[in-house]
């Protein structure tokens, strides 16, 4: 599953574990708990929910092909690159506690790509 930013550019994708988020450079940079995305280090960056990305505010950072139940317009989609060879795995820290969910704005996080994987 590839997730796709506010212009429709293919950014990371979701490996076929269904668990790990990786650029299309190799390099993982989150993983999904449940509904919920950690970086390695342990920190949680947003949610995953009906094919969509949400950041901690609440925005919309990516969506997938199946994305639904939203009011945000989804951008044509660009070509997905070839995928590079993935990288090794990092350890994951532990998780640091979870936030409170906002509600949801229909519009885009201010945070574009690869922002939202280096918060």
């Amino acid at each position: 599953m590839n997730f796709y930013d506010c212009n429709g550019r293919p950014i990371a994708y979701l490996d076929d574990d269904g668990e790990h988020i990786y650029l299309f450079n190799g390099k993982p940079v989150a993983y999904l708990y449940g509904e919920t995305i950690y970086t390695f280090s342990g920190h949680h960056i947003g949610w995953y929910e009906n094919g969509w990305i949400i950041d901690l505010r609440g925005y919309y950072v990516f969506f997938t092909e199946n994305s639904s139940g939203s009011g945000l317009g989804r951008p044509g989609r660009h070509g997905v690159p070839g995928k590079s060879g993935k990288h090794g795995l990092p350890g994951k820290s532990g998780r640091h506690g979870e936030y409170g969910k906002p509600g949801k704005c229909l519009s885009w996080s201010n945070l574009s790509g690869e922002q939202f994987f280096n918060q």
